[in-house]
């Protein structure tokens, strides 16, 4: 991708404590070559939670870049205020998180930070810096994704990792060390950790790909999934994130040459029939809405006003099928998909209506995303003005398209919740009086049975979209209680924690410790109860798409 500024010269490239072992591990390389693949690796530690593709799909929810920080960079040096945006603040985290996103891209460039052959070591200072950022998000509760992202760019300074470079052999043994560096740093980091291989990888040339280029892409993957599950720990059982041919959905489903790599290191303690690979596309189309520096094209969808500012491709119908492609070649086999960019510039000096129509945008590539399971993340440069694709202000940490961020929580956060064992709903039956009772319904198109999952802290409050009450335990302490509804407060008894239970979700109350259940029955209308702990489907729920 090419640097673009906007008039005020900032630049908006749209997509652009360490632990011991990692220290023992990193100065046994320098010494002897040894490799994570040649000694015992650590086992996944017990906090790790084994999620399925639909499950962690839900948990990662609507997404957010931290863009134009840590993949920023001067005469080669990634720097994160080298293109106009502040010091990053564990402030500006806690604001986005606030927001209701759930998950936090991070983009980082390592460039001349590395060093040279044969151990390629990654300079301290900046691998330290990456940690802490990505602990400002970690320790939020949050997802976070970190790649690799401008060493991929032949239009980048100090740029390395490029499929078309003549010694392919530098680049892969490079490329290799860097990661393992980079895996064994954050080893012992949860399920929430996502690595992703590369960023938009490409020749730099727009059309159909260079096969012999493709192949060279194919492999980076391939050293990078092997790398990444041969330092051990959780890094054998975390889901990773790969891209195609510059993460475009035809050359990725398409039969262009894409390959998917074998996962052959992987914890045996993921299940034989599960996997634990994403696929990482981005969307910016029709680009003469989303990205081009003119005020021409400011409309989009059924609901443009004026032709002439409405571009003539890349509208709703083409949206639907490029993200059904992905689910049809990826999904149906186990893999999600990761939309890890996507967004549109503010052209409201041109048009005032433009962030009307962003908001649009926003909400159906989310709404489409989420229909063909995929991950929403959208793109922030930090920029806000002409040409910006900023959410926040980074410096005051306000948000400043709340339009836009409204418009993605309302097509991310509604679900309906089904018993495992009755196949009843969660229904708030109409019932809008502090107290009454939750009851449960056979599957119905109702407001009733659609539940707004509000991220609250590490909990959930989840609101009955009809009434606007949530569900609440009412300070009730007894297994077999019922499940009421009040307005909202801070109580604890309006807070869930929900627990991955294989397939299925439970939902425990955090003040009371019991679980929701159907209390065993299958009648349309009988009360939504809660229950100790047990192995029961009675307490074990689906969260599907309303």
């Amino acid at each position: 991708m090419m640097l673009t500024t906007t008039t005020s010269l900032k630049p908006i490239f749209k997509s652009y404590g360490i632990y011991l072992l990692a220290a023992v591990m990193l100065l046994a390389a320098s010494i002897s070559g040894w490799s994570p693949a040649a000694s015992a690796a650590p086992a996944v530690t017990a906090d790790f939670a084994s999620l399925n593709a639909s499950q962690v799909v839900f948990e990662m929810g609507a997404g957010w870049n931290l863009g134009n920080q840590l993949e920023a960079s001067a005469s080669g040096t990634p720097s994160e205020t080298a293109w106009g945006n502040p010091t990053i603040t564990q402030a500006l985290i806690q604001k986005v998180k606030a927001a209701g996103f759930k998950t936090i891209r991070i983009p980082v460039s390592y460039l001349n930070h590395i060093g040279g052959a044969p151990n390629y070591t990654i300079n301290a200072t900046w691998l330290n810096r990456v940690k802490t950022v990505v602990d400002y998000a970690y320790n939020e509760g949050m997802y976070v994704v970190i790649n690799m992202h401008g060493d991929g760019y032949n239009s980048v300074a100090g740029s390395w990792l490029l499929v078309n470079g003549s010694d392919q052999a530098t680049i892969k043994a490079k490329y290799r060390k860097v990661w393992q560096q980079i895996a064994t740093t954050f080893v012992n980091y949860d399920e929430r950790l996502v690595f992703e291989s590369m960023n938009e990888e490409f020749d730099g040339t727009y059309g159909t790909p260079n096969t012999a280029y493709y192949a060279n892409l194919n492999a980076y993957n391939q050293i990078f999934v092997d790398t990444v599950r041969q330092t051990g720990g959780n890094n054998a059982a975390r889901w990773l994130l790969i891209p195609g041919w510059n993460t475009n959905i035809d050359y990725t489903v398409g039969n262009y040459g894409f390959a998917l790599p074998t996962d052959n290191y992987r914890s045996s303690s993921i299940p034989g029939s599960e996997k634990r690979i994403m696929i990482s596309v981005h969307y910016y189309s029709p680009w003469d809405f989303a990205g081009e520096e003119s005020g021409i094209i400011t409309q989009w969808g059924a609901g443009a006003t004026n032709p002439a500012k409405k571009s003539t491709w890349g509208q709703e119908d083409y949206l639907e099928a490029q993200l059904k492609s992905t689910y049809d070649k990826f999904v149906t086999q186990g893999y999600p998909v990761v939309v890890g960019e996507f967004g549109s510039v503010d052209k409201t000096s041109q048009d005032s209506a433009n962030n009307a129509y962003r908001a649009t945008f926003a909400k159906a590539v989310s709404a489409t995303a989420r229909k063909y399971g995929s991950v929403p993340i959208i793109w922030d440069n930090g920029y806000n003005g002409q040409y910006g694709f900023g959410l926040f202000n980074r410096s005051t940490n306000a948000v400043t398209q709340q339009g836009i961020i409204d418009a993605i929580m309302s097509a991310m956060n509604a679900n309906k919740l089904k018993n495992a064992a009755s196949s009843l709903y969660v229904d708030g039956m109409g019932r809008g009086t502090n107290g009454s009772n939750a009851g449960q319904w056979s599957a119905s198109t109702s407001s009733n049975q659609i539940w707004v999952m509000e991220f609250y802290g590490s909990y959930y409050k989840i609101k009955n979209s009809a009434t606007g009450l949530y569900l609440d335990g009412m300070g009730r302490t007894a297994s077999g209680s019922i499940c009421g509804q009040w307005s909202s407060s801070a109580s604890s008894n309006q807070r869930w924690v929900l627990e991955a239970y294989g397939s299925n979700y439970r939902m425990k109350n955090a003040a009371s410790g019991l679980y929701l259940e159907s209390g065993g029955s299958s009648t349309n209308g009988a009360d939504l109860k809660m229950a100790t702990s047990s192995t029961s489907t009675n307490l074990q729920w689906q969260i599907a798409k309303p």
